[in-house]
């Protein structure tokens, strides 16, 4: 079996093949340029690949109702020349196959548990920290949409006193992404996070905010595993840091093993690293193949 994989991200597009055991065989990248480049460059890699099913993780928001006129959407983002894009209707018109359609970030939750650091476990919560902050929620074995998808790189943070920054988010300000992605640092300190040091005060400021959504999410949602991806989590001094804020704001409150004893492996970094969203496509699309069987 051949399983059509595509990470549509909103910096860069990953387009794969693999097996129905995990396997990526084959694997291309290019720029997100306007869709009639993007797609041209999809579909042509695909017409050299026959494949059995299609899964995509895209940047969004997304249209995920298929009861929906516009299901398969990428709605209002402000990506240039991708608002209201029928994406899944553009590759429908050229391969017959199911397809697998969700976020890139519950791809990438979806990957984590099929294949990474959440497999065997019926739930986990996915958060990327990069250009944006987005979150992937997989709860009692599948991935939760709700009434449109989660959101959960705009939830309210509280602020720390002595940080004066405005937030970058034009929606919300002190929101998650507003505060902590990738251009919150830099417009913040000047700097990319990058050219910061490993003891910069940027750092225990990442992680108090971080940690305030982490909490959030484990009262309100209780994942058996929380994992931190993206590109600001490639500072791995953000990851102890976190834990032990999240520790601090729990206050021994949710009496969980996990938390209270093994919190090094309760809140970790992508077991797949920076593919776990192409891993996602690729089970999203295995899933999307056996539900045109009826398969368990």
């Amino acid at each position: 079996m051949r399983i059509g994989a595509i990470e549509a991200g909103g910096t860069k597009f990953v387009c794969g093949i693999g097996n129905e055991h995990g396997v990526i065989e084959d694997r291309i990248h290019f720029p997100t340029e306007l869709p009639e480049q993007t797609m041209f460059r999809v579909i042509s890699y695909f017409e050299s690949h026959q494949v059995d099913a299609i899964g995509i993780g895209a940047f969004g928001p997304l249209d995920l109702r298929p009861d929906s006129s516009t299901y398969g959407y990428i709605t209002t983002t402000p990506k240039a020349g991708w608002a209201q894009y029928p994406f899944l209707d553009t590759l429908r018109s050229h391969y017959e196959v199911p397809y697998g359609w969700d976020t890139d970030v519950n791809a990438a939750a979806f990957g984590e548990a099929a294949w990474g650091a959440a497999k065997g476990l019926d739930s986990c919560v996915y958060y990327t920290v990069g250009t944006g902050v987005g979150a992937g929620v997989y709860a009692e074995g599948r991935l939760i949409h709700g009434m449109v998808h989660p959101e959960g790189g705009h939830v309210p943070i509280r602020r720390l006193p002595e940080d004066d920054f405005s937030g970058v988010c034009p929606f919300h300000q002190e929101c998650l992404e507003g505060m902590a992605s990738g251009p919150a640092i830099e417009a913040r300190w000047k700097r990319k996070g990058s050219e910061l040091p490993a003891d910069h005060p940027a750092w225990s400021m990442e992680a108090h905010y971080i940690a305030q959504a982490v909490s959030g999410t484990i009262l309100m949602l209780s994942p058996q595993k929380v994992i931190l991806g993206g590109g600001v989590m490639q500072q791995s001094q953000l990851f102890p840091m976190v834990r032990k804020e999240v520790c601090r704001y729990l206050n021994g409150y949710v009496q969980a093993e996990a938390l209270l004893e093994d919190m090094d492996n309760y809140i970790v970094p992508p077991a797949l690293g920076a593919e776990a969203g192409l891993y996602g496509a690729l089970a999203l699309g295995l899933e999307a193949w056996k539900k045109s069987k009826a398969l368990p």
